[in-house]
């Protein structure tokens, strides 16, 4: 009888993790992820237009720039 588990690694890889990262390139990655799943604000049309139309923080008092 021939044994064909020799073939095939014993235990696979998880998918979710890659076998070299390091805790922190891990914690980066979960961090950037974390980041982007965050809702973003809406782009274009109105929205857009008001934000562009506020005053300016430092034309508030004119005379602190110089």
């Amino acid at each position: 009888m021939s044994d064909h588990s020799d073939d095939q690694p014993a235990t696979p890889v998880p998918t979710d993790q890659t076998p070299r990262a390091t805790p922190i390139q891990r914690a980066l990655r979960e961090k950037q992820e974390a980041i982007a799943a965050r809702p973003k604000p809406p782009r274009g049309g109105r929205f857009q237009r008001e934000q562009a139309a506020r005053v300016r923080s430092g034309a508030v008092r004119p005379w602190s720039s110089k």
